[in-house]
């Protein structure tokens, strides 16, 4: 599969439809470009990271939240980095510690398990979260 250098930026509603909307836009446009295990992984982050800009932080004018990822060949596969932009929060995103009970809170978690780097800045009134992806290892062939 050969990975050609590429980059999207797409705003969704400042609503759980938006997760679903990044998710089907994603998945569109890298099922031909990237590794399917990348793919996936991909898309659980995307949708971790609009659910918490829409659980936890106010929405950027026009009541949306911005939406981009880049991808970059590497020998492995590719690269991919999510980058959700929001109205920003009062609290700085961190994973939490919840327990086996807890019906939330595990977003970062999977974000911070699934990608080689993940952080927050901010931007202009907002904030940014990102993440970077690798191919992984077990599916680099595919």
């Amino acid at each position: 599969m050969a990975v050609h250098e590429r980059a999207w930026c797409i705003v969704v509603p400042h609503h759980a439809l938006g997760a679903r909307l990044a998710r089907r836009r994603i998945t569109v446009e890298l099922t031909k470009l990237v590794p399917t295990g990348l793919l996936l992984d991909v898309v659980a982050v995307a949708a971790e990271l609009v659910g918490n800009a829409v659980r936890h932080a106010a929405p950027l004018p026009g009541g949306v939240i911005r939406v981009a990822w880049h991808v970059t060949p590497t020998a492995e596969g590719a690269h991919v980095e999510v980058r959700v932009t929001d109205g920003g929060s009062t609290r700085v995103p961190e994973p939490r510690v919840v327990g086996p009970e807890s019906v939330d809170g595990r977003g970062l978690t999977i974000v911070a398990s699934l990608a080689r780097r993940w952080g927050v800045r901010r931007e202009g009134g907002g904030q940014c979260v990102w993440a970077q992806l690798d191919t992984p290892r077990r599916h680099a062939a595919q």
